[in-house]
């Protein structure tokens, strides 16, 4: 327990001290905490500390952990990629926002459901900036029309944007990633699209979140960094390849 919460201190100064570089204010960022593969009892000491907005990256585990955590009051967002199959179990989660649309299908799919069930719900449109071939995401070149596409659907709510960025310890190769995200968010408020808000940037995680919020991050996504280091590196996670 003690780990954890020290663990949560270091990660806010580290928010402090980049938001003072970088000219921000700390009540802008806001910290949502990676959560798969953490039992329930981990996640409960960080939500009682504070960190109320947690994410999975597959429904299979909101559902392991959705009655352990009832108890304590948060938010839920999913992060990972989500299957057109597995809308109708995430939505039984009370999941306020999916950070990783990436594709017409999914968002119709999302869409016709929400009608179904007479539910609206916020999303994130996830831009895949890195180009591996590896990650989900729209290509960057199509995700402004993806954002016009997806917001003809009135029950779904776009906020913003979501990038995993280049996996590398070398920050500034993956800085381009989280510019590029910024850019894509400009063009998109300047388009003044309706039934579309460009409020939320989630992008940068343990390794960048420094670097993430120089470049503009409202949300940064941190597991490892305060619950230890998993079984397989983060790139097994998010890979496309090891489903």
């Amino acid at each position: 327990m003690n780990n954890i919460l020290q663990q949560i201190h270091q990660i806010n100064v580290r928010i402090q001290n980049a938001c003072m570089k970088a000219g921000r204010k700390t009540n802008d960022i806001k910290l949502l905490l990676a959560t798969k593969t953490v039992a329930p009892e981990q996640i409960k000491i960080a939500i009682e500390a504070g960190c109320t907005l947690i994410a999975e990256n597959k429904v299979q585990e909101l559902k392991e952990k959705f009655d352990a955590l009832n108890s304590v009051s948060h938010t839920n967002h999913f992060i990972g990629h989500l299957q057109t199959n597995k809308i109708k179990d995430l939505l039984k989660y009370n999941v306020s926002c999916i950070q990783s649309i990436d594709r017409l299908d999914l968002a119709l799919k999302l869409q016709q459901r929400l009608e179904f069930e007479n539910k609206t719900i916020e999303v994130f449109i996830q831009v895949n900036t890195s180009n591996e071939e590896s990650k989900f995401g729209v290509n960057p070149q199509n995700a402004i029309e993806l954002v016009k596409q997806v917001a003809q659907f009135e029950n779904i709510k776009i906020k913003g944007l979501m990038t995993i960025g280049l996996f590398s310890a070398e920050i500034e190769k993956v800085r381009p990633c989280f510019q590029l995200l910024k850019n894509i968010q400009q063009q998109i408020v300047d388009l003044s699209i309706p039934n579309v808000e460009m409020k939320e940037l989630s992008m940068g995680m343990s390794g960048d979140l420094e670097t993430a919020i120089e470049e503009g991050a409202t949300i940064i996504r941190v597991g490892t960094a305060i619950f230890g280091q998993r079984m397989h590196p983060d790139s097994y996670y998010w890979n496309e390849t090891s489903r």
